[in-house]
């Protein structure tokens, strides 16, 4: 759809997807087949931020509407497409040795760690148990730099974006999703997603790159058992993106259970009066 609707405009898309970036992983991350901004342009041993995507995109999109008077923006990864077309306030990567430090007093005393989280964000380690490692971590990681794990404006979105946007959801009956999520995971694993991923995981590979969907249980599995595995874990991100969709100010959602050029359409009708 994505695709249609840019050919109908004469510009480019622009992926907003944060596992897309890497090279090597084509097929499990559903890449597209013709060139798009900011896909595959990581190798799986680089570690990927939405504070180092963000001024890509935001350089992608006004090439595009520098060139062609217009960009379509998909995705994706709903934080990565919130960086994308807002000004989001991103914390800095952190200092070198910073989360290995963090990890270590984390490993060595969890509940010291998230006392120390106390002393240095109240907010953030009244919102974060001591025994979820990750995000102790993480919120130990952004106070160092002065920052924090919980916003002060504690929404997904707001209405605000750096250039004016239309932004349209794909809805889909649950009976149509599932059948596309299945045949989704099929063509996958006929396209070579299993062998794509042992390779992946036989290299040097950035903590970012290893958290692709499906990408262990792929290696790893028998085919059928990781089918399934697969599918289940697709359905439930689908249901997660539902879920912030409808969170999204000013979206509109669009009937999708129809073919990609109809779906374009559909949302160039709606941008119109905007233009």
């Amino acid at each position: 759809m994505a695709e249609a609707l840019a050919d109908a405009l004469a510009t480019e898309v622009v992926s907003a997807d944060a596992l897309q970036v890497y090279r090597g992983l084509e097929v499990l991350t559903s890449q597209p087949a013709r060139p798009t901004r900011l896909v595959a342009i990581r190798d799986l041993s680089e570690e990927m931020s939405v504070g180092e995507y963000a001024p890509l995109a935001h350089a992608a999109i006004d090439e595009l509407v520098a060139a062609h008077g217009v960009a379509v923006v998909a995705g994706g990864t709903g934080l990565y497409l919130r960086a994308a077309l807002t000004d989001l306030a991103v914390p800095p990567a952190p200092a070198t040795g910073a989360r290995e430090r963090w990890e270590a007093l984390y490993d060595a005393d969890p509940m010291g760690a998230h006392a120390r989280l106390r002393e240095l964000d109240p907010a953030a380690a009244a919102r974060v148990h001591p025994h979820d490692r990750r995000r102790v971590v993480r919120a130990l990681e952004l106070a160092e730099a002065g920052f924090s794990l919980v916003p002060a404006q504690d929404r997904l979105w707001s209405a605000k974006t750096r250039r004016p946007t239309l932004l349209a959801g794909l809805d889909l009956p649950p009976g149509a999703l599932e059948r596309r999520i299945r045949e989704r995971a099929q063509r996958m694993l006929e396209q070579g997603a299993a062998e794509e991923a042992r390779r992946a995981l036989a290299g040097p590979l950035s903590r970012t790159a290893a958290k692709a969907l499906g990408l262990r249980e792929l290696a790893e599995l028998p085919r059928e058992e990781a089918y399934e595995r697969l599918v289940v874990r697709t359905r439930r991100y689908a249901a997660y993106q539902r879920k912030w969709l409808r969170r999204v100010p000013g979206l509109v959602m669009i009937d999708a259970d129809r073919p990609p050029k109809e779906v374009a359409r559909a949302i160039l009708d709606l941008a119109r009066p905007r233009q």
